[in-house]
């Protein structure tokens, strides 16, 4: 049977090397740019040194985590983040004891502003009278006047959709096709955005019924393996609209976004773990965050979901793969999809299409990767994303107007 991916040592001195973790947790690490005898930052100088009386190797941090003072440990408080090993205890015991707390905890993020939630609070008082009188279906009509409205007068986000139209068309859209792409295009924001700021005022009934998913045999057979998840997803369609209703249907979901995504977004997710404490089963994990909780997501059996094409690597330490895609090299993430391999967990590719009526379909279209038969990892991630290119350039073509990436 293979070792268990978070106890590898292989996988523990790969994190090392790319400076995810430090090989003892204790001591402080040198930025290699400022010169050997730097002084340590303020972020490593708050990391604890081994002394008589606290040996080495007794405390585990997680990157960009600052370590309390020893007394708070004597004293039996614990940090955020920080775990103290007992007597006897290894490092991976300690990690399964504090792991069923960390995936019921809310995501964390940054901390909406006053102003910010403020504002949300007022449009999400106004929609939920409008959902109250208007219903469901007057809602969605509402929105549908409201970003036409929005298309006549928001001129330069209309030519924002118009150029990427051509660039995903491949040819030059004659004016009638720029015009109902583009007004469809804002009439779906502008319904997406509304269902998500009422999500947590609609039944649960109501709600369970929203959500159509086509191939589900593929996704719970894979499932049933007990590795879970990796769902290949693109900026294509409301993926947060359909990670929440995937929760409700009992799917512990679990998505990859950008440290510096709306705030509206985060506003909403809070209500949703306050509206249901008990379907506590979807996660955040931030692109810039520790690799490792996505290790640990599934190997607990979460959907995990993450956009792989995106306009530009951040962080030159990223994994990506060269794919052609729109006629054009392009370079998209394979990190999540490699850790899915070593994993040995199923990947999936899946795209949503909204319908009427704030009703949505998650359509999965095939298997990139059958962990019973990829051998060679470089291969078979290789073949996969070049499957997964092909399938994006198909389904944005076919529906231009769901494009979210402008």
């Amino acid at each position: 049977m293979d070792p268990d991916p978070l106890d590898r040592a292989d996988i523990h001195d790969s994190l090392t090397a790319n400076g995810a973790i430090s090989s003892v947790g204790v001591y402080p690490r040198r930025n290699p740019s400022r010169g050997r005898n730097a002084i340590p930052s303020r972020r490593e100088s708050a990391r604890p040194i081994p002394t008589p009386d606290r040996p080495p190797g007794l405390y585990c941090d997680g990157p960009s985590i600052s370590i309390k003072s020893y007394n708070d440990y004597a004293s039996g408080r614990k940090g955020k983040g920080e775990r103290v090993l007992t007597a006897g205890q290894s490092g991976v015991e300690a990690d399964q004891g504090a792991r069923a707390e960390e995936m019921t905890a809310p995501s964390a993020g940054p901390r909406l502003t006053l102003w910010e939630h403020a504002s949300f609070t007022i449009a999400h008082a106004g929609a939920t009278a409008m959902l109250h009188l208007l219903s469901l279906e007057g809602l969605y009509s509402f929105g549908r006047g409201f970003g036409t409205i929005e298309w006549l007068i928001n001129f330069k986000r209309r030519r924002r959709f118009a150029d990427s139209l051509s660039y995903v068309l491949g040819a030059v859209p004659t004016a009638g096709e720029r015009r109902r792409h583009s007004r469809q295009f804002f009439m779906q924001s502008r319904c997406d955005k509304l269902f998500y700021l009422v999500f947590d005022r609609i039944t649960r009934q109501a709600a369970l019924t929203r959500l159509t998913i086509t191939n589900q045999k593929l996704l719970d057979d894979a499932l049933a393996r007990g590795r879970g998840v990796y769902m290949a997803m693109s900026h294509h369609g409301p993926l947060h609209v359909v990670a929440m209703l995937m929760s409700l249907r009992g799917y512990k979901t679990a998505g990859v976004r950008d440290r510096r995504e709306g705030a509206l977004r985060r506003y909403i997710q809070d209500r949703f773990d306050r509206r249901y404490p008990e379907f506590r089963r979807m996660r955040v994990l931030y692109a810039d965050s520790f690799p490792r909780e996505i290790f640990r997501c599934l190997r607990d059996g979460f959907v995990l979901g993450s956009a792989m094409d995106v306009s530009r690597v951040r962080d030159p330490r990223q994994r990506t793969e060269e794919i052609t895609a729109f006629g054009e090299r392009q370079h998209f993430l394979s990190g999540p999809m490699r850790i899915a391999v070593r994993c040995r967990t199923p990947v999936l590719q899946a795209f949503i299409l909204p319908e009427k009526d704030f009703h949505y379909r998650l359509e999965i279209v095939e298997t990139l990767i059958d962990p019973d038969h990829a051998e060679d990892e470089d291969a078979a991630v290789s073949a996969a994303m070049q499957r997964y290119a092909a399938n994006v350039e198909r389904y944005i073509r076919r529906y231009p107007n769901l494009v979210t990436r402008l």
